[in-house]
């Protein structure tokens, strides 16, 4: 085996010409989003479809401003029931209007293939939007919150969320990040954003893809953007506060959760039952919060 097959595993096919099998290729002109929520989902996770739909994601206007929903699929693997689950993902389109799915095949190697195809959708169907959020489907999203932080942010060379600086690279062979030096000689990564939720100004992503074009795309998908946003010159912003973005599960309070934008949930947390909870009634918090 050639040096170069032995790391072939740490990258993804992209460029690549793929296709959307199920598209809404003109709701969001029609729509005219102010921000676009878009969800990378497995294509049989109907579960977290559904109960975004009613939480976060039936949050459609904000202070004002539209906000649209799209979910993100590629093509489920061999073996896994896929002529019958098309069938369903063909229904569930024609219920809901909001998936989007493209021909690459659906797992965590190919998270890369899928960030990019996000792009280029958001570039050709999306581009009279001034924000996107890629945000992950275990999340728990404060709309109101985003949505008013993003009404005093650039809207042109602007990416934020939890940004990691000077990440060391994974050395260690058992880590599920394993790098090795002939991959990636640096030891640390660009600045970039975490994959759980970073919001783009809508002008970046045409860039994004055009800088992918020119870097050997790495399978670790966030870092590959860090790459990019390296590569064309723009550095990821700050939030402007540093407690609206949680890479570990906040325990659910409300107080807690009216100050924050977004965070990872706990496995198996009834997320319709806080939901109900954080948006029944008005807030009245103290502003010692531990957030």
């Amino acid at each position: 085996m050639s040096g170069e097959d032995a790391y072939k595993q740490y990258f993804v096919e992209y460029p690549h010409e793929y296709h959307f099998i199920i598209n809404e290729e003109e709701k969001c002109e029609q729509l005219r989003p102010f921000l676009v929520l878009m969800v990378p989902v497995a294509p049989h996770n109907l579960v977290d479809r559904e109960t975004i739909r009613r939480t976060w994601g039936k949050e459609s206007l904000i202070l004002g401003n539209v906000v649209s929903l799209f979910f993100l699929l590629g093509l489920a693997g061999e073996g896994q029931g896929d002529g019958q689950l098309q069938q369903q993902l063909r229904q569930e389109s024609r219920e809901h209007g909001d998936l989007l799915q493209s021909d690459f095949l659906d797992c965590y190697q190919n998270l890369t293939i899928k960030t990019m195809v996000m792009m280029e959708w958001l570039d050709t169907h999306c581009s009279t939007a001034t924000y996107a959020m890629k945000i992950d489907s275990d999340m728990f999203l404060n709309v109101r919150n985003l949505v008013s932080m993003l009404l005093d942010t650039p809207r042109r060379g602007y990416m934020t969320g939890l940004v990691e600086t000077d990440a060391e690279v994974q050395r260690d062979p058992s880590s599920k990040w394993y790098m090795p030096v002939e991959v990636l000689p640096e030891p640390v990564y660009p600045r970039y954003a975490l994959g759980l939720g970073y919001v783009v100004s809508l002008d970046l992503p045409r860039k994004l893809v055009e800088a992918s074009r020119h870097i050997r795309p790495l399978y670790i998908e966030d870092v590959h953007l860090g790459f990019c946003m390296k590569y064309l010159g723009i550095d990821p912003s700050d939030p402007p506060k540093e407690n609206y973005f949680h890479v570990a599960p906040v325990p659910y309070d409300r107080c807690d959760y009216s100050k924050l934008i977004a965070t990872t949930t706990e496995p198996y947390s009834d997320r319709i039952h806080v939901w109900e909870d954080f948006s029944g009634a008005e807030l009245v918090c103290q502003e010692d919060s531990s957030l």
